[in-house]
């Protein structure tokens, strides 16, 4: 019935938002860069409030468009039903078959049954070092630090790292 329907995917209902969203902007742009497809722990730090994660992020534009920064975008979704949303900038650096990059960018978080962060705008740091293997495929390991910079009236933070394939177009 459609009541078990509604009952039993609900959680669910929010993933299916992101991803269109997500895929709304993967395929709204013909100067794509590159696809990351993560997993990991979202909150690591906090005993309690701790929950396994999936994420989603798309590169814009050639490097030479917009100089070392390139535009980004992405989201994620936690266990929890926790979700973010986010646009921003971030730099690779290359190091021989190593890449360094770090980002940054505000988003969007609602809570769902997951953490109070204390604000809907949350703004999201992270570093990624990946190793390059072939021509267009990367491997790599993120650390993330969502905040809201003191904008609500409180800012606990999460602390969270992720494990990433990343394909290059």
């Amino acid at each position: 019935s459609l009541f078990f329907y509604i009952k039993c995917c609900k959680p669910y209902m929010k993933m299916k938002k992101l991803i269109t969203i997500f895929l709304f902007a993967f395929l709204s742009n013909a100067n794509a860069q590159g696809l990351k497809i993560a997993v990991g722990m979202f909150d690591f730090s906090d005993d309690g409030m701790r929950s396994s994660m999936l994420e989603m992020n798309y590169d814009f534009g050639q490097k030479e468009k917009y100089g070392i920064l390139k535009p980004t975008t992405g989201a994620f979704i936690t266990q929890d039903s926790a979700s973010y949303a986010f646009i921003g900038g971030k730099v690779d650096f290359k190091l021989g078959p190593f890449i360094l990059s770090p980002s940054f960018g505000p988003g969007y978080y609602d809570q769902g049954n997951g953490k109070d962060l204390g604000h809907a705008l949350e703004f999201k740091s992270q570093i990624d070092l990946g190793f390059n293997f072939g021509r267009s495929s990367n491997l790599s390991f993120g650390y993330s630090h969502l905040s809201n910079a003191s904008l609500g009236d409180k800012n606990p933070g999460a602390n969270s790292y992720s494990f990433s394939l990343s394909h290059i177009f």
